[in-house]
């Protein structure tokens, strides 16, 4: 896909017939619809100036009536690695592991980092289409790839600035110890445009836990970056390695608030009371989930864990990749999804499920009083064509138009 967008406006500009949320309609105490007005909206400096009262008289650019939302954040996903932009490709039955995946890997990088540039900008483009214009990005750092992959997609991303942001995660794809990566991970972990140090199912690649753990933290704290790992393993040595990570960051302070376990399947194998519990000891340890919800069957208990206070993020992980056949790129489409898994169907709960999109922004509290857009917040919207955030949600309503930094670019 190319960029779908024509950069409209940029620096200092207004915008009128903006709708915004403004509060929930209630009928005997029930939330029954939400209450939208339209307003003129002031963008300088990459910030929302001021939001005012519409003046439809204004020379100002003319959203339409459009509803204006915070415009959507994907949490996990690996802009190095899709298949995006070459011929259809479906997954092989012949390889069942993660290991099967780490050999194929090391026969097919040298061939498709020639093309990973265009292909990587092509797949922010698609998630630019259904609203995107932030990410985290994991990228390989294994002996096969070196650091071409990390220079291949920071040069994407530099072809992309004006319209969409990442942040880099360092991922060790082929294990730290199971290839000899330990030292293009040390060398990475010094590099600024790095922000998270990655890892790959401990016990079932490297052999150890405690080993590899280790290894990963005190790279993270030397270098002062988060931490994302991927663990898929499940029973005993997946709830280690968690309960592990989450012992090092109480001791570590200096990872509050930095530190996720993407996918973390073991989670949804566990008892109701067992998943409270470990619910607990993220919130305590501060350490957040990342998930791409569904995968293979696996239903996270992503109620449970936002109920007791864990940070948890969503992304698309896979889109049209050698992993995975099935991601969209489209955020709004996992906000719905998570609507139909976990029945949020009224307008409430779908108004409340716009957060897995947006990362936790939300036009309205629980209480319908509005909350975003605020003066002085980030200018990173998007302009849907919806009524409210819930029909979004239920609809995943098309994208209109897109804002980062305070560029505009409206839809071809």
């Amino acid at each position: 896909m190319q960029f779908p967008y024509q950069l409209t406006a940029k620096g200092k500009y207004s915008l009128k017939n903006v709708r915004l949320e403004t509060g929930f309609e209630y009928e005997n105490e029930e939330v029954t619809g939400t209450k939208t007005d339209l307003f003129s909206i002031e963008i300088e400096d990459g910030k929302i100036k001021a939001i005012k009262a519409n003046d439809p008289a204004s020379e100002a650019i003319d959203a339409k009536g459009y509803l204006m939302l915070p415009a959507f954040r994907d949490m996990h996903i690996h802009l190095d690695k899709t298949l995006y932009g070459l011929p259809w490709q479906a997954l092989s039955p012949k390889r069942r592991t993660v290991k099967d995946m780490i050999a194929y890997e090391q026969e097919i990088i040298p061939e498709l980092l020639k093309t990973s540039v265009s292909r990587a900008e092509q797949l922010i483009s698609l998630q630019q289409h259904y609203g995107t214009y932030f990410v985290r990005t994991h990228f390989n750092i294994d002996p096969t790839s070196g650091l071409k992959s990390l220079e291949h997609l920071e040069q994407a991303l530099e072809n992309k600035k004006d319209s969409f942001r990442a942040e880099l995660v360092a991922f060790p794809q082929h294990g730290i110890y199971y290839t000899d990566t330990v030292p293009l991970m040390k060398e990475t972990a010094q590099l600024k445009s790095v922000g998270f140090i990655g890892g790959l199912d401990p016990l079932s690649i490297d052999g150890s836990i405690e080993k590899v753990m280790d290894f990963t933290v005190q790279l993270a704290l030397d270098h002062h970056k988060g931490i994302d790992i991927h663990l898929h393993e499940v029973g005993e040595s997946g709830m280690k390695t968690i309960n592990y990570l989450i012992d090092k960051a109480i001791e570590n302070p200096a990872l509050h608030g930095k530190t996720f376990v993407s996918h973390a399947f073991a989670l949804a194998h566990l008892s109701p009371k067992e998943t409270e519990q470990i619910a607990e000891r993220l919130a305590e340890g501060k350490v957040g989930i990342a998930s791409s919800v569904p995968f293979k069957g696996t239903v996270m208990p992503i109620p449970t864990l936002k109920k007791f206070g864990v940070n948890v993020l969503i992304g698309n992980d896979n889109v049209q990749d050698y992993w995975s056949t099935f991601g969209s790129g489209s955020m709004l489409q996992k906000a719905n999804l998570i609507a139909e898994l976990y029945g949020y169907a009224t307008e409430y709960a779908l108004s409340r499920a716009l957060q897995f999109a947006t990362q936790s922004i939300l036009p309205l509290d629980e209480k319908g009083k509005q909350q975003w857009p605020k003066a002085g917040d980030e200018a990173a919207v998007v302009l849907t064509d919806a009524s409210c955030s819930a029909e979004a949600v239920s609809r995943m309503s098309e994208i209109k138009a897109l804002m980062n930094d305070g560029n505009l670019f409206w839809r071809n």
